[in-house]
Parts: C-alpha cells; sequence; structure tokens
C-alpha cells in the first residue's frame, strides 16, 4: 500500500490468513533496513517481506519480546489472547472519535 501508507510490502506470505505467522517471521528471520523505499522499514532476506520499526522493538523491548516468544511457539495462546482483548475492545465500544 505504498500509494496510501508509504510503506512497501506485506508482513507475511500469507496476509489473508489470520495466523500466529507474523510473531514467527519476525523472531525467525533477520531484518535488515530496506533502503530501496521511501519510508523508513525492514527487509527480510529475501526481499519480500516488510516489517516497521514499530514491529522491530518488540524484539528489542525484553516487556514485549516474551509475548513475540510465547505467540511464535503457541498459536492457539495467541488465539485466546487476540480474542480477549478484541471482545473487550467491543465491549468497552468508542467514544470520541473524530471524523476524518
Amino acid at each position: 500500500h505504498a500509494d496510501a501508507s508509504g510503506y512497501v510490502g506485506p508482513w507475511s506470505s500469507t496476509p489473508l490468513l489470520f495466523n500466529n505467522s507474523y510473531y514467527g517471521l519476525l523472531k525467525g528471520l533477520k531484518w535488515t533496513e530496506n533502503t530501496k523505499t521511501k519510508k523508513f522499514q525492514y527487509e527480510d532476506p529475501s526481499g519480500q517481506l516488510m516489517m516497521l520499526p514499530s514491529d522491530i522493538v518488540l524484539l528489542e523491548d525484553e516487556n514485549f519480546k516474551k509475548y513475540v516468544d510465547v505467540y511464535a511457539k503457541d498459536q492457539k495462546k495467541f488465539f485466546a489472547d487476540f480474542k480477549n482483548a478484541f471482545e473487550k475492545l467491543e465491549l468497552l465500544g468508542t467514544s470520541g472519535l473524530n471524523t476524518l
């Protein structure tokens, strides 16, 4: 969506499939700066996948990294935690939103 966000490429090879592959890829691949894009982002060794600085910080901060480690190994845990968080968002609703 380079035309909308300025970032180029998918986070995973299965962007239409809801699973925990994001965490496995984030943890398991070597991410380097992509110097071919206008906005700062990272690429995997194949040059096909991307991560943003906000993704990479999940590995660098120990408070977040523990979740990357768990979710990379345990899709059921990721699904359960996602369900609980998403349900909470839906139940709390929204307020104070501004029209763009």
